[in-house]
């Protein structure tokens, strides 16, 4: 899809992809080999004993089926005894996936807390396992003894987000999570220090393109920013700025030199920065574009 010619095979997933965009173009059958037919004379040799994967951060110990309360799996009814048996045994099988601890994350309020939170974030599903593996990984190591249940799971959303290049702020995070911004970065600096994963920072590129499609720029105003965000990038003194800050205030620029006005209050509204901080940044960045000539 993106005009690059170079494949690369990885041997562990059994995969092509791009090298450039990532996208898979071939992928292996999740079970290579055919289930092998069972010696019970009562069996079919169908395979039906094979269920689905489970998730990472999903319990393991429960029944494969989920029963209605009147039939079976084949659809027949069932007596009462029947009935009763199946009950006990959803009953036992709770008990004991209650009990039973494969990791930190089954007993505790954090998964639920982290899908609210990333359903107020709008998250993919595979950020959200994402952010469950932190979790577990940093509750292992016992990098939140002592920290609220809010600004752990903010921190690990934050991280999840971070390590696949979705454009969130601290400052949603903490939001979305109910917790000052200022504990929630506490716990992700832990989770920097202590996890074995490094968390990459987003690039710029990546709330460029949130805020162009939220302020609905023209592909010119995106041409534009980008073009001084080369140049941005080479100044030293534009290097402490925080990424969305700094894309906030080269939208306001750029949309001001191409004729597409964006209000000062549009623009930190969509980017989460308060007008003073967006006022003072774009008049830096201002000043150092027509410093180096790129105005």
């Amino acid at each position: 899809m993106c005009g690059a010619r170079h494949r690369v095979l990885d041997a562990a997933r059994m995969e092509e992809h791009c090298g450039e965009c990532g996208l898979v173009f071939e992928d292996a059958a999740i079970i290579a080999a055919p289930p092998r037919i069972s010696d019970d004379p009562g069996s079919d040799g169908s395979g039906r004993g094979i269920g689905p994967f489970s998730t990472p951060g999903g319990s393991r110990r429960a029944l494969g089926s989920v029963l209605s309360g009147s039939r079976d799996g084949q659809g027949r009814p069932l007596g009462w005894h029947r009935r009763y048996e199946f009950q006990h045994l959803n009953r036992v099988s709770r008990r004991q996936t209650s009990r039973a601890i494969e990791g930190p994350l089954e007993r505790s309020e954090a998964r639920t807390e982290i899908g609210q939170c990333a359903a107020r974030l709008t998250l993919p599903p595979v950020v959200v396992q994402e952010a469950e593996r932190v979790y577990r990984e940093a509750k292992v190591r016992g990098l939140f003894r002592g920290r609220s249940l809010p600004s752990s799971v903010g921190a690990t959303l934050y991280a999840a987000c971070r390590r696949y290049s979705l454009p969130r702020t601290l400052g949603e995070v903490s939001k979305a999570v109910g917790a000052r911004r200022s504990e929630v970065g506490r716990a992700f600096k832990v989770i920097q220090r202590g996890g074995a994963a490094p968390v990459q920072a987003v690039g710029a590129r990546a709330f460029l393109a949130r805020y162009a499609e939220e302020l609905a720029l023209s592909a010119q105003v995106r041409q534009t920013v980008e073009e001084m965000l080369e140049v941005a990038h080479e100044d030293p003194e534009l290097s402490g700025l925080s990424p969305h800050g700094l894309v906030a205030a080269l939208i306001y620029l750029a949309a001001e030199r191409n004729g597409e006005r964006r209000s000062r209050a549009q623009v930190a509204r969509v980017s989460a920065v308060t007008e003073v901080t967006l006022r003072s940044t774009s008049r830096l960045v201002e000043r150092l574009l027509h410093r180096t000539g790129a105005a």
